[in-house]
């Protein structure tokens, strides 16, 4: 895979991060703090309990700033799996959460593009050079 194609990748990458984490979090806010939208009815008994959805939403939005600014390097792909990795991982371990929302669409688009992104960025990254910057 060339560095164009790798940077691509990391770039499509972010743009998900992007707009899935930022959709979450105005599903977050609307649902934890003003009782509206499909979260509403997940965080109703424990409102508390949104400090984790807003924390991985904005996480994942801010990793996204990152992915887009990265060196198409081992090192951000594999960055990039792992985060994937987790976020696929926690969707599939919670999946009750998209059901209590009737959010089985968002889960199941959202799980298949987190394992697509991981596998692909595996991939880059066995094709990328060693390191955390582009070499001068």
């Amino acid at each position: 895979m060339t560095a164009a194609a790798r940077r691509m990748l990391l770039r499509a990458n972010a743009i998900f991060l992007l707009v899935a984490a930022g959709g979450g979090f105005a599903s977050d806010v609307l649902g934890i703090f003003y009782a509206r939208g499909p979260v509403a009815s997940v965080v109703a008994a424990a409102p508390h309990a949104g400090i984790g959805l807003i924390e991985a939403h904005g996480l994942a939005f801010i990793i996204g700033t990152l992915l887009w600014r990265a060196d198409p390097m081992r090192a951000w792909h594999l960055t990039a799996a792992a985060v994937h990795i987790l976020l696929g991982s926690a969707n599939l371990v919670f999946w009750q959460i998209f059901i209590a929302g009737d959010l089985l669409v968002v889960g199941y688009v959202t799980t298949l593009l987190h394992g697509l992104f991981a596998v692909l960025q595996v991939i880059a990254a066995t094709t990328a050079e060693k390191g955390l910057c582009a070499p001068a």
